[in-house]
């Protein structure tokens, strides 16, 4: 069984501009740069055998900030955000009314919530495999954590899209079979 524990990245200048980013590689905000210090500290007494991040800058440098060197940071694109092609930085109303309509049909030039879905089954199989026993750290995005909702929890993509984001400190979950 792998411990997962799932912190979204911080806010970045699209987030504070109501943009959806997508695959598009924007950088924290200060806020961002503020919260992902927070990260570090909620977590200063913690250990993680790792921490995943996508290769996205916003992730990526949210786990630069919160941990420095102290546990090692393994980038991975699987856990990108949703590609909402056309979408791309679009007002994120706009993007938001198209998700339902997107669980199976990809955004135009872009990729649907059941591919995103499979790329994180993916990268959950191999953390299986790889860390069994382990407790690891993932900074992702929305659709990194519907793939992990989906995956582990077998919440539909459906009820997924359809529920406002609400942040919080921190989801855990228990990884011990991928049906």
């Amino acid at each position: 069984m792998v411990t997962i524990v799932f912190e979204a990245h911080g806010t970045t200048f699209d987030n504070e501009e109501h943009l959806s980013s997508g695959h598009y590689d924007i950088e924290l905000s200060p806020l961002g740069v503020k919260q992902s210090k927070e990260l570090g500290q909620r977590y200063s007494v913690d250990s993680f055998d790792a921490i995943f991040t996508s290769d996205l800058k916003r992730a990526l440098t949210t786990a630069e900030i919160a941990f420095g060197n102290k546990f090692p940071i393994i980038k991975d694109p699987r856990l990108r955000e949703c590609d909402y092609g056309d979408l791309t930085q679009h007002p994120s109303e706009e993007v938001d009314m198209e998700k339902i309509e997107r669980i199976r049909e990809p955004f135009p030039n872009g990729e649907s919530y059941e591919q995103t879905t499979t790329r994180v089954k993916s990268f959950l199989i191999d953390l299986l495999k790889n860390y069994d026993g382990k407790r690891v750290l993932i900074i992702g995005h929305r659709a990194t954590q519907y793939g992990i909702e989906n995956v582990i929890n077998n919440k539909p993509l459906e009820e997924l899209v359809a529920t406002p984001f609400k942040w919080q400190p921190c989801w855990t979950y228990q990884l011990s079979e991928i049906k």
